[in-house]
Formats: structure tokens, sequence, C-alpha cells
């Protein structure tokens, strides 16, 4: 029997309350047992015990946790939450205190640790041990390693302060030997001016200085030169690049070299090593690989600094930052900046995990800092500061950006808000200043802030033009203003050009160098044509010109074939963002530009773009009013589509292929605004109300010319609304007086009065009769809906409780229910069982606005609805009295003040305030699966079976991936079902419930699943299922941390035939291997393991692979056999080799998720790995590259699970909110399928709009 929890501490303080809150929201879930807690919430039984403790303010993500597993309300408590950790943080005994007078944080932030931080420099040890050691016994040592790997701080504060000989630190800058000169002459006491020359004039002399040096030190020099990529990325000069490198090696390979060389390269510049013949030889043997750190480094990196300084870091605190930094590339000064952050947020003298979520942790810790200087700054410092970043930055050819470091001179740094912006960029340890030169601390920066990114995309051409007028003017001044040096020609007319888009960007020594250009060169061009006076000089001249003009043409095509490949890149990455932000208001434009990025440049993001084009319902767009658009209405067969507008005019369009709508006739004659529009019950008449005062016929048996309208009846005043009855020639109207008319149109040119019906007090604006035509109902301004007897012309009842204007009435399909829309933001539900009562049922409260409109589905458990908020919705009524949101379909850029859904259910037609209608393809990439949230998958012959917290499994129809239809539910379960598979017969279905029953159903029928067989009741919180892939065996987990094995020969009596000991907690995800000889187990001991079952009845332990840090929730075999996955709460996806299962070892990890990740799943040729997280997204990746595919768009809550469908492509995710999502992977089929819905056409000046330079190339024919 489990202990009691431990009493509260007495108090009212905010943290009690807190805890006692969540503690009465476990008690109101039944007082599950935190074990139980810790099942459904993915965190341990003593982390959510803790939670509620009442000593400390759980993490938010842990809260979070426990209230969703509670059944509580995320949002509330969130908001809860940041209240409580504000008020600690403000009132709290223990909040921190201003930072004192010369306090020296324990962390650097972004900045490269140096020599004076050695103290607190920890992690690397054994890095260090090694470089010495290698340094000891070899005179040139090449340190590699991926920016933001700690290179440079391994360098300065590892290597240097372990080093006893002389050393000598540079960077190389845009003059290296200058840069080594000046180093060099300061250890030595001499004039930079003279070693300069000296190490020019050969290279053997920069080993002389070395010698000199080590000479009065009796010993040797070291020379370790930092970020040796800026001899590629800032030296401009070929000639000076060659000489530096010559100089190094010839130093440590002269007879008698007393020089020892360490260089600190970035991995993305070796190649760039090795085009220099001799470094590339000096570096064959001589490399180091600054890799990531392990646990255990990191821990100490972590911990120590802040030990040492009289600071503590919370237990959580460390294990969160190992999760969120192993595996992830260039993380450490990400790292390092968030612990600074950290602790400016430390309670006390303890670092929490609350303020490392506060500062968005290490992820996000960086833009957050950076956009909140930013945010701080004026227009114009803002400009300026855009400016400095900007000029702080070397683009990369081929390669990542990287930092530059510049000099004062470089900016205006006499004005105030030059000073203003580089304190401000100082104080938050974004920039280094002393007093020569300025550079980006770290370039994480460059990666991590979306804003820089974004700058350094926009003109990169232009930054390339501004980069080298940067350095002309540099030449120039260093000259003493020489003329010659200034730009002419060709230069000067595309530095010209690029000004006068960028005045602001140019500091006042570049204008007056571009000025003085401009001048020599108009001087020059005054003195030419007064030669041309004389013939010899003018074919002179020409001769020259000509020279030039072939000189220039030959540098713009190498320069154009230069960049095209990185404008291609950054434009393509511009435009897949473009695509994606204007997918919701023109999503045939948004396609194509998304397609026409994709093969401009077929990367991760324009990918992405591609395969999220249809992530949400897509809609086509219908065109050609001039005034808003009322009214939508189609004609019973769904191949005729009529909308009424504002413009005086209702139109026509023949539908059949809704993504191609074609327009047909135009019903004109009414005097203002049309306001309604319907279609008799044959489909060959319309009938319109207009703001004229007249309702009119129209015959339209050819809908491409129908006839002239009839003037039904004539008001004063306005008439607003139309209904045909569905079951004959009936028609309705509703005017500005309420008074509801009925007119017989068998003969449509003469209709006849067929009665009235009184008793609303203000204008009608809607009408809807029921399916069988015995009851109409009626929208009135007077706040009330009424039921009429069509054939006793009487009234029934009156649904009475908004409290604004009713616009819109609708019946169900079998009309026993009504809903209704109203200007109070509300849809309402009615039971119509006894139709002179209407009893409300429900209400529908998402929309934020004014309802204007509602409209059932052909099955009547679909419910839309639309307002004055933009958008329409759909709702599941299946339970009227407990309808559920299904989606939001946003795009429509005005107030939707009508909807229709076609009699197949597959398109809704919206109309808009916009001016325009739309179509849209339902039921769109989601289902609705459950009710609760959906924690499994699994496919079958045309089948899915999913399961949910619903305590249900759905069996969908799969036949048509565009149209997944629910067929069957199995239900009587007592919990959960979270374990879920089919046999690769298709015939039988497993399930895991946690009300401890393991289950198999005959599902030959998918319509009528057979009874349940309960072959296992175990008493441990587990539930998985697998078939092996002959479907002879079933694997499951099983009690005492162990899986079993079930023999199906049977499978109406499984058999028990082996069990599987060797973990430590419970297995909650389990494998076969294609071929059936190997099962993979995982669960929560942070460990996989595999097992040989071939045979069956004596399986043995293969190999434990080890890694994650947390649980392991998924585990997945590519087809081949060769590759494991797995995936876990520790945000990791670690590929493993299985090629000799009984050898298995670690052969990749692929990082990216912000939270727990909890599925992942091979496509069907094994190219691509799918995984699903708690942080929303679903994210694919390139299996062979080791590198992200595309990221799918973000889902509405978090993903349960992913699996592939049968076709390989195709793929399934359960998502907590209830959903299955479908989405296509493959990005040729993506592409397919938007040229055959896209329309219309993008246009030549859209093209040149959003692709600039780009030939007009439509993507699709």
């Amino acid at each position: 029997m489990p202990r009691p929890e431990r009493p509260l501490d007495p108090g009212d303080d905010p943290l009690t309350e807190f805890a006692a809150d969540l503690r009465r929201l476990r008690e109101s879930a039944g007082n599950p047992t935190y074990r139980e807690l810790g099942r459904r919430a993915h965190y341990s039984a003593g982390t959510l015990s803790e939670a509620a403790g009442g000593r400390k303010l759980p993490s938010l993500a842990v809260t979070l946790a426990y209230v969703r597993a509670c059944g509580g309300v995320p949002g509330e408590w969130e908001e809860r939450w940041h209240a409580v950790a504000g008020g600690a943080r403000r009132d709290g005994d223990d909040s921190p205190p201003e930072p004192e007078s010369g306090e020296k944080p324990p962390y650097v932030g972004l900045g490269a640790f140096g020599p004076a931080d050695a103290s607190r420099f920890f992690g690397r040890e054994r890095l260090v041990e090694k470089l010495v050691g290698r340094l000891s016994r070899q005179r040139f040592l090449a340190v590699l390693g991926a920016s933001g790997s700690g290179k440079s701080s391994l360098l300065r504060a590892g290597l240097l302060p372990s080093v006893k000989d002389p050393v000598v630190l540079l960077t190389p800058g845009a003059r290296p030997l200058q840069e080594c000169a000046v180093k060099f002459a300061a250890a030595l006491g001499l004039a930079p001016g003279a070693l300069l020359d000296d190490f020019t004039a050969h290279p053997r002399n920069l080993g002389l200085a070395a010698r000199q040096l080590a000479d009065a030190e009796d010993t040797d020099v070291v020379v370790i030169v930092d970020q040796f990529e800026e001899v590629f990325t800032l030296c401009q000069d070929e000639e000076e690049r060659a000489r530096f490198v010559g100089a190094l090696v010839t130093a440590t390979t002269e007879p008698g070299s007393r020089t020892r060389v360490v260089l600190g390269i970035r991995t993305d510049f070796y190649t760039h090593c090795a085009r220099h013949a001799d470094l590339a030889e000096a570096m064959q043997d001589a490399q180091v690989l600054v890799g990531p750190m392990t646990t255990e480094e990191l821990r100490q990196a972590i911990s120590r600094p802040a030990v040492d300084a009289g600071y503590r870091v919370e237990n959580a605190l460390v294990s969160r930052l190992v999760a969120d930094a192993t595996g992830q590339p260039g993380v450490l000064p990400l790292l390092s900046h968030a612990l600074l952050e950290t602790w400016r947020r430390r309670r006390g003298t303890t670092l929490t995990l609350t303020g490392y979520e506060a500062v968005g942790g290490i992820e996000r810790s960086v833009a957050q800092t950076s956009e909140g200087t930013f945010a701080t700054l004026s227009a114009r410092q803002q400009r300026l500061a855009r400016q400095i970043f900007l000029r702080m930055t070397a683009l990369g050819e081929g390669t990542e950006d990287t930092k530059r470091r510049i000099s004062r001179t470089e900016l205006d740094t006499d004005e105030e808000d030059t000073a203003v912006v580089l304190g401000e960029l100082a104080s938050a340890r974004l920039v280094t200043l002393d007093d020569t030169g300025i550079e980006i601390a770290h370039e994480a920066l460059i990666r991590g802030w979306p804003r820089l990114r974004e700058w350094l995309t926009e003109d990169r051409e232009g930054l390339r033009v501004h980069r080298q007028l940067t350095e002309a003017t540099d030449a120039w001044e260093s000259v003493e203003e020489d003329p010659g040096w200034l730009y002419r020609g060709t230069r000067l007319a595309i530095a010209r050009e690029w000004a006068a888009r960028q005045d602001t960007a140019l500091s006042r020594r570049e204008r007056r160098f571009l000025d003085a250009s401009l001048a020599v060169e108009h001087a020059e061009q005054e003195r030419d044509r007064r030669r041309t006076r004389r013939l010899r000089q003018l074919v002179a001249l020409l001769a020259v010109l000509l020279v030039f003009a072939v000189a220039a043409t030959a540098y713009a095509v190498r320069a154009e074939n230069t960049a095209t490949g990185q404008r291609n890149s950054a434009l393509a990455q511009k435009v897949a963002g473009q695509a994606l932000a204007m997918r919701a208001t023109n999503p045939a434009l948004a396609a194509q530009l998304a397609l026409a990025a994709y093969r401009l440049d077929p990367g991760a993001d324009a990918r992405s773009s591609v395969l999220g084009t249809f992530a949400t319902p897509y809609s086509t767009r219908v065109t050609g009013h001039t005034g808003r658009v009322n009214t939508v209405a189609l004609r019973p067969d769904g191949q005729v589509l009529a909308t009424a507008s504002w413009d005086g005019t209702a139109r026509l369009w023949d539908v059949r292929d809704p993504h191609h709508p074609v327009p047909l006739g135009v019903l004109a004659g009414h005097a203002g605004n049309v306001n309604n529009v319907a279609f008799s019950a044959d489909g060959r008449t319309v009938a319109t109300a207009g703001f004229d005062g007249t309702v009119r016929v129209w015959d339209v048996g050819d809908p491409a010319r129908p006839g002239p309208g009839v003037v039904v009846e004539q008001h004063a005043g306005k008439a607003y609304a139309v209904a045909f009855s569905p079951a004959g020639p009936l028609l309705a109207t509703g005017d500005v007086d309420g008074t509801l008319r009925l007119y017989d149109t068998t003969d449509p040119a003469r209709p006849r009065p067929a009665g009235e019906l009184t008793g609303h007090t203000s204008y009608v604006n809607n009408l809807a009769f029921s399916a069988d035509g015995r009851l109409l109902a009626s929208a009135s301004a007077d706040k009330t809906a009424r039921v009429w007897d069509v054939g006793a012309r009487s009234p029934l009842g009156v649904a009475t409780g908004h409290t604004g204007v009713v616009h819109s009435v609708a019946f169900s399909p079998d009309g026993r229910t009504l809903a209704t829309a109203s200007a109070d933001e509300t849809a309402r539900l009615w039971d119509l069982t006894d139709p002179a009562a209407p009893a409300q049922l429900s209400s529908l409260v998402a929309h934020k606005a004014i309802v204007r409109s509602v409209a059932f589905g052909p099955d009547g458990h679909t419910l839309a609805t639309t307002g004055f908020d933009r958008t329409a919705r759909l709702w599941d009524v299946a339970d009227p009295r407990r309808p559920r949101e299904l989606s939001s379909l946003p795009g429509h850029t005005g107030a939707v003040g009508s909807v229709v859904f076609t009699r197949d259910g597959r398109t809704l037609a919206t109309a808009s305030d916009d001016q325009t209608a739309r179509l849209w393809d339902l039921p769109g990439p989601a289902i609705p699966a459950h009710t609760a949230q959906a924690c499994h998958a699994a496919f079958g012959h045309g089948v899915l079976a999913t399961g949910g917290y619903d305590r249900v499994v759905r069996l969908h129809e799969f036949a048509d991936a565009g149209a997944p239809r629910t067929v069957a539910t199995v239900g009587g379960f007592g919990d959960a079902v979270c374990g879920v598979a089919i046999s690769p017969d298709g015939r039988t279905l497993a399930t895991g419930s946690w009300d401890h029953t393991m289950t198999l159903r005959d599902i030959s029928d998918p319509t009528r699943p057979g009874p349940p067989v309960v072959f296992a009741r175990p008493h441990d919180d587990i539930d998985a299922v697998a078939f092996s892939p002959d479907g002879k065996l079933l694997a499951t987990a099983g009690d005492g941390h162990t899986a079993r094995l079930w023999d199906l020969a049977d499978r109406l009596h499984p058999v028990e035939i082996a069990r599987l000991d060797g973990h430590e907690d419970d297995v909650h995800t389990l494998a076969f291997s294609p071929d059936g000889r190997t099962l993979a187990t995982a669960g929560w001991d942070h460990t996989a393991r595999l097992w040989d079952v071939s045979v069956p009845r004596t399986p043995r332990s293969l190999a434990k692979l080890e890694g994650h840090t947390d649980t392991i929730f998924s585990v997945a075999f590519s087809p081949d056999g060769r590759t494991l996955a797995t995936a876990g709460a520790d945000r990791m996806i670690r590929l493993w080799d299985v090629s000799d299962p009984a050898a298995a070892h670690g052969s990749g990890i692929l990082a990216g998720h912000t939270d727990i990740v909890m599925s992942v799943a091979f496509s069907g040729n094994g190219r691509v790995l799918a995984s699903g997280s708690y942080d929303r997204t679903v994210r694919l990746w390139d299996v062979a590259r080791r590198e992200p595919y595309a990221v799918l768009p973000e889902e509405g809550d978090r993903v349960y699970a992913v699996q592939y469908a049968p076709d390989g492509h195709t793929l399934a995710g359960t998502v907590a909110d209830g959903t299955v999502r479908f989405s296509e992977t493959d990005p040729d089929r993506a592409a397919a399928k938007i040229c055959a819905v896209a329309a219309p056409r993008i246009t030549a000046a859209e093209w040149s709009a959003n692709l600039p330079g780009i030939g007009y190339a439509p993507p699709c024919p």
C-alpha cells in the first residue's frame, strides 16, 4: 500500500496554495497513485509528487504534465504558474538581489573563455591533457571543430594556461601576416613595420623571430592561431594568405625549429585548408577533433563554475540542461549564454529550472536577449544596430556565415546614437568591445537570432558590395587617399546603384570615398570628352573602352556564376517563408510559390513548405464579384454554385471540379444589394432577395443562360431571406417587418401566394426548411428563432436564449436538432424532439465575434459555423450536448457570412465580405478520431486502427487517403487504449489497455469487429503489443519489467511461450525486425535491448543499447532491418547500426525536437524517418545524411504517434486533441497535387514580385 502524501507546510502563501490546488485536482481525478500519474504524464512519480509538495515551484513542463494527467485545463494552470513564478520573483525572500558592483558572473555567456577565465573553464580536462601531450610530441597541430563546439575557449582558457612555454596568441583578421607581426613585435619589443617587411620577404623569417623569442626564454615558442578560418573569410589578398600559411608551416619544419603552431579551425573550412599543399601535408597526422561534451563533462561545465563561485545549481536544472545540450551541434555558447541569463534570474544563491525556463531555454535564450535589447533602442538606433551587425558578419561562400571583427574607424563612433547602441549591445554581451575593434560575441548569435538571419538573407549581393566598398575605403585611406585607389567604371556603377538603395548604410568615410570616386570619374569623363575632338585619340579611347567592357563582362559573368547558387538558396528560403505566410489568404499562389522555391533550391525549408501546402483544408477562391458576397447556395446535385452580392448581382458557377470553378450566368436585375439566394428542389429555379424590396425567381434550367427574373413580391423596405422547400415548389420569404410569406412556384413565371406566417417582431434574417419539408425555421433580429408547421401554416415553438440578433438557422438532416447563429457571438443547438418546445442542448463559443451562419453536413455529425472573426469553423456534433470543435478555417480577409456543404460532404462553400467565395476540400488532412487524446495508430489492409484516452479503439477505412471514414468503434475498455496492432494479414486486432487487459479481436470485416479474447491481465501499467512479420507471434510488455512472446497458432487461445528478462523498469515499446528474427524492446530504464527470437521458445539477449538519458518511448526498424531508431523523453532520436544485432552500435543522433519525442517511423523506402513530439511537431529526417529533411506544420497539440501507411509515403500522426492527421511526405507527389488543384496559375507579375531576378517559369504547366 502506498504511503500517505506528506502534509503541506502551514501557511497561505501562493506556492502553498498552488500545491494544495494541485492535490485537489488529483483528488477530483479519482486520486490516482503517483505511479499511475507518471505513466500518464511521462514523468517519474517522484517528480510529480515533488510538484505538489509545496516546497518549491515545479517547472512549467512538469506542472502542465501533472494537470493533463489529472484531466485539468492546461491553459488556466499555465497562467497561474506564471503568476506564482512572477510573485515568487517579486516577493520571495530568496529572490535574486541586484548584481553588486564588480560582481563577477560564473559564466561568460556568448563570448569565448579567455586565459583569465581558466579558473571557471571546466569539462574539457581530458581534451586539454590530450592537446598538451600531442603538442609536446609534434610541432604542428590543427584543432578542428564545428562552430560553437568550444574551440576558442579550449585554446584560450584550456591549452594556453597549461603551456609553460612563451605563447603568441592571435586571430588572423583581414591582414593575417600584419597581425602576426604586431603580436611578435609586442613580445620582442620591436617595431611591427620592420617585422612585417621581414615576414613578407621570406617565410623563414617568422621562424627566426620565434627563435629570437625562444632564445630569450631558453625554450620553444607556441603560436596559437585562433579562428584560422578568417584567413579564408576576411583576408582577400591571396598572396598575403599564401605567405602567412607558408610562414607558419616553414616555422615548424625548418631544421632547428623552436616553433610549435596550433591552429583552431572550423570543420566547414577543412576543404579550404586542402587547397594549400604545404598546409594539407602538415595537417595529415596533426589533427585533433573537438566533439560534443559527454554527459559528465556537461555536468562539470554547468555546475563547477557556479559551485566555485559560491552558488548552487538545482539538480533538475542540471538534468534539463544536459538533456537540452546533448547531441546539439554548436550548443556550448548557447548553453553558456542560457546559464548566464539564468544566473541573472537566480533565487538567492540558487540557479533554478524556473529561471532557465523564464529565459527561454538554450534554444530561445539568445533570441530572447537579442530581441529584448533590440526593442529598447529607438527607431534610428535600431537601424544603426542592423548596420553594425551586418558589418560584423562575413558572408559564407558555401559555408556558414561567420563573425567579422571590425575597427572602430569603420563606424561613425563619434555619433551619440552609435555609442548608445554599442553600449547596449556590449552590456547584453552580444558584442565585445576593446580599444581597437568590435565583434560579435559568438557566431552562435548568427545562427540563433532569427532577425539577424533575416537581415542576412534579404540582400546578400548588396552586403557583398558594401563589404568591398568598406575594404576599398580602408585601402584608399591607407595610401593617404591616393586617387588611383578610387573606384571607377563597373565597380563604381555597382557601388553607386547599391548606395542609392541603401544610403543610410554608408558611414561618413565610405560616403567620402564614394563621393571622391564619383568626382574623379566625372573629371576623367570631362577630360575624355575634350579628347574626342581628335580622331586618333578617339580610336585609342574606343580601344581602351572595348578592352574595359570585355574585362567587365568577364568579371560580371564570373561574379554571377559565383553568386547564383547562394542567391537561389537565400531566395528559396525567403519565398518558402512568404508562401507559408500567404497560405491562408491566397492558397493557390502560396502553393505555386512553395513549389517554385523547392525547384529553385530543394532544401529542407522549401521542402517543408511544399509538404505543408495541404496541412489544412485547401480552399479555392471564387472571384468575380465587385462587392461583398452575402450568400452561397448549391444546386441539390452540387454541380452549380450560386452567390449573391452587394454588387447587385447573383452569379452562377460550374463547380463540378471544385478546384477550377467556371463562371456561368449572371442574375442581374436587382437595384441594390442581393442579400440571399436559394435553389429550388429540382435545381431549375433560383430565388433571390434584395434590399431593393423585391424577391425574384429565375429560370436557371440552362445556368449559362438564365432567364429574366420574375418579381414575386415587392416591399417598401428590404427583402432579406428566401428558401425553397426540398419537398416541392414551395418558396418562403422573409422581410423587414418580420412577416414570412409562402409562394407556390409550380409555374415559376407566375408564382402564387400560399400563405403568411406572423409572430416575429423584427426583420427576418434567414429561413430554413427541414429535410422532409414539414417544418420551417426562421431567424430574426428580435433575438429569437421560430419553428413553423408548414402544412398547417401555424407556429410551433420559439427558441429563446440568444442575447443578440439571430442571423441564421439550420436543421440537422434527421430534423431532430436545430442550429442557430447569433450576434451574441455564439451558435446554439436545440432539441426539436418536440418542435413546439425547442430545448437548448449546448452553446458553441469559439468565435470571437458575431456568428453569421450555420450549416449541417450531410452526415448530421458535422456542423459548420462562420462569423465576423473571418473564420469558418467545423464542429463534431455527434453528441449535440457536448459539441467539439474540429478545426478552424482561416483565410478570408473579411467577415464570413454564409456556409453550405455539398451533398457528399467533400466540399464546403463559404461567402465573405472580402468579395470572394471559397470552396474548401473536406475532410482535410485531419479526422476527429477520438474525444480525448489519440495515442496510437496501426495500419492494416485498407484499415487504420487508432487508440485513445477515451477508452475506445476506432477503425477507419483508408481506401482513399483523402477521405478516411470511421467504420467501427470498439469499446468495452475500462481505461485508455494506447497499445494497438493489426496482424500482417489484416484479420486480427491486438490491443493493450491501461485497464490491465490485453485482447485480440477478429476484424476480418472491419465494420463488425468480433468479440474480445482477453489473453493477459498484467498487474503493471503496460500496454505495448506487436505482431511478428509472419503473424505467428505476438510480443507484449509483461509484468516484472519483462516482455512476453505468445504463440498465435490458435488466435482464440494465445499461448505464452517465452519471457524476456533484463530490463530494470517497465517495457514501454517493442518492435520486430523485418525478417522477424530480432525483437527490440525499450522503456523506462533508459535502455533498448535486442533479442534473438529466431527460436521463439528460447529467446536470447543480443545487445543492450545505452545512450538515452531518460525513458525511451519508441523503437522502429528500417525496412532493410539494418538500422534501429529509438526516441524518448530526453528529446533525442538515436540511430543504431544493427546489421549485426549482437554487435549493435550507435550510428547517429538526430536533434531538433524541443520536448519529449514520443514516436518514430521509417518511410517505405527507408530513406526518411518521421518523428512526433510533445513539442507539437512532426519532423522528417534524411536517414543517410543524418540531417533534417522537412518539418511538417505544427499541430494543435502534442503528437503521440506517427505511422506510415502501407503506401510508404502517407504519414498518420495521432494528436492529443483527439485527431489523426494525414500528411504527404513525398515532395514529388505533393508537387503533382499542387499542379492539379492550384488555380489560377501564377502570373508573370506575381512571379516577378516574389522571385525578382528569376526568369518567369511557372512551376505548373
